[in-house]
């Protein structure tokens, strides 16, 4: 690919993009999963008493209105305070603390102190100031939000004292009254979850990258409040097994669009296109005829809708190029998982011999892509990979194994902390192979040797979780966060441990291991049941009943004392 075009190849190629644009579509759901809002408009107004009073004047055409005054008035100005007092006469307004807000567009819960020195307890404010179970919707006016988060609830405005937003919520909360359907942007399978097994508590990312605190733990299981999620795909760029996709468009289906969208370019244009991801609102704004024509815009709900295994992909598939258009509006969390992901990914490529053909960019930047592609013509062209999506962590691994056989074919192991990717390694003299580790592995990346006592390990499924670790009670499992680029080891199926299996004294039925049966006799081999016979520790549990059964008949005393 070349910047040095002149203006009719230019023309060509942006004819090209547009037509490959316009007959290649995402498959979608047509009955896609939503979820409902209903609201009756009940506003409440929290702020400033003489800025909420203001507004709430302006509110006449919404349902019943409440105001929580939590600052002092702004202004000791005379008319203003006379403006105030004739403003929203019959609204009341409301003095207690603020205590929590929690809900969304249509159930809003706060909770407000009695107010009271000798009574401490919480009231639900909308039962007392408007004889409801809940607010419907909440406009603040205060300095700061009243709810702390990046991506505030549907419902919730928060214009602080910028009349102009203010103006803005105002023409939008009219539009807010009846029943509203929005999509379940996230589904999630509890199957294929590594954040708890057993009991024991493993992986927390998406936990960890929610901006809408939408996701919670309940029950030891990962839960996505369909009605706090915008959207954003944080949890499905950050989850190692695939357990949480997203649903408008599905994993498989924007695989499929990126693969038509680079190969049907490649063949109308012979150019290796440039992949533009941005984000279906603002990102879409800056997005005009002008850009260059080897560059192919793909709009998503969120620009980390599409996580590496999109970008690497999209890589070996035979685009030059992959970008991905950051703006002001995205939330900083999402912005920090996009730099720490795009930083791994050109290390996985540098580590290859590949140059970083994946950069983040802005709104100073899409004006002026020139130096970008100037930077990428020279780089060497990519043959495209022939291998179709599976799932997540299969594409990803499928794409940079392409990707190192078009460079320089490394088998090394580029090793950083907290990756999702690595090997379990054991210490076969502390291991008795009790197999605990593999029944709580999330992805069978552990499993057991069949009927021989064997723990087997396959790399390429290791999620890096810490269940396997956390479970063995010898601790004789470590971890190592790494990606190893030497494919045939990768996935292989190596033997951690195997041994002889332990048969019973008394039938010869196998029934343990020698480590376990030598674990139990150091452990208990001094207990009182054991102590008269500890030969029963290599017994069956049967032949170990009967024994004792044998044992009472002969002496049937000998219990008692």
């Amino acid at each position: 690919m070349s910047i040095n075009l002149n203006n009719d190849t230019q023309v060509e190629l942006q004819g090209v993009r547009q037509q490959v644009l316009a007959n290649t579509q995402v498959l979608q759901n047509l009955i896609p999963p939503t979820v409902s809002y209903t609201t009756e408009g009940n506003v409440l107004v929290i702020g400033p008493e003489d800025l909420a009073r203001l507004a709430a004047a302006r509110l006449a055409n919404m349902g019943k209105v409440a105001i929580l005054a939590n600052e002092a008035i702004t202004s000791q100005d005379e008319d203003h305070l006379e403006k105030v007092m004739t403003s929203a006469e019959d609204v009341e307004s409301f003095y207690n603390k603020l205590v929590e807000i929690k809900g969304f567009l249509g159930q809003f819960q706060v909770k407000v102190d009695s107010g009271s020195e000798t009574d401490t307890a919480v009231i639900d404010l909308s039962l007392v100031a408007i004889r409801k179970a809940h607010f419907d919707l909440i406009l603040d006016l205060s300095q700061s939000p009243c709810v702390n988060l990046e991506m505030l609830p549907p419902g919730y405005f928060y214009v602080g004292q910028d009349t102009a937003k203010l103006d803005d919520a105002i023409n939008q909360l009219p539009d807010l009254i009846g029943q509203f359907d929005k999509p379940r942007y996230v589904k999630v399978n509890s199957e294929l979850c590594a954040h708890t097994r057993n009991g024991i508590d493993g992986c927390n990312r998406c936990l960890n990258f929610c901006p809408a605190d939408a996701i919670q733990s309940i029950d030891k299981m990962i839960e996505i409040d369909p009605y706090l999620c915008h959207g954003a795909g944080s949890c499905t760029n950050a989850c190692p097994t695939g357990a949480i996709s997203y649903d408008l468009p599905t994993p498989q289906a924007l695989h499929s669009y990126l693969h038509k969208l680079v190969t049907r370019y490649s063949e109308k244009a012979q150019v290796a296109p440039v992949i533009l991801f941005h984000d279906e609102a603002n990102g879409a704004a800056l997005i005009t005829n002008e850009l260059p024509g080897s560059v192919i815009p793909v709009a998503l709900e969120e620009i980390t809708v599409a996580s590496m295994d999109h970008w690497m992909s999209s890589l070996a598939w035979g685009a030059c190029q992959v970008l991905v258009l950051n703006t002001a509006a995205t939330a900083p969390t999402l912005t920090q998982m996009l730099e720490g992901d795009l930083k791994l990914a050109n290390d996985i490529l540098d580590e290859m011999g590949q140059p970083q053909r994946i950069s983040l960019i802005d709104e100073s930047t899409i004006g002026d892509l020139s130096a970008l592609l100037e930077a990428s013509s020279s780089w060497p062209v990519i043959v495209p990979g022939e291998f179709a999506a599976t799932t997540k962590r299969s594409t990803l691994y499928a794409a940079i194994d392409h990707l190192n056989e078009q460079a320089a074919s490394v088998e090394s192991c580029l090793s950083q902390s907290n990756l999702p990717y690595g090997k379990v390694s054991v210490n076969k003299d502390s291991c008795t192979l009790c197999l605990s580790c593999v029944s709580t592995c999330p992805t069978q990346a552990l499993t057991d040797g069949g009927d021989k006592p064997a723990l087997n390990f396959v790399e390429q499924d290791c999620v890096q979780c810490g269940l396997c670790e956390k479970a063995c009670p010898e601790n004789a499992i470590s971890l190592t966060s790494q990606m190893n680029f030497d494919k045939a080891e990768r996935q292989a199926c190596k033997t951690l441990k195997e041994e002889e299996p332990f048969e019973c004294i008394r039938c010869g039925t196998p029934f343990a291991t020698k480590s376990m049966v030598q674990r139990m006799q150091d452990v208990i081999g001094g207990h009182s049941a054991f102590s008269a016979n500890t030969e029963r520790l290599k017994m069956c549990s049967d032949c170990r009943v009967k024994d004792m059964f044998e044992d009472i008949l002969q002496d049937p005393e000998k219990q008692l004392r």
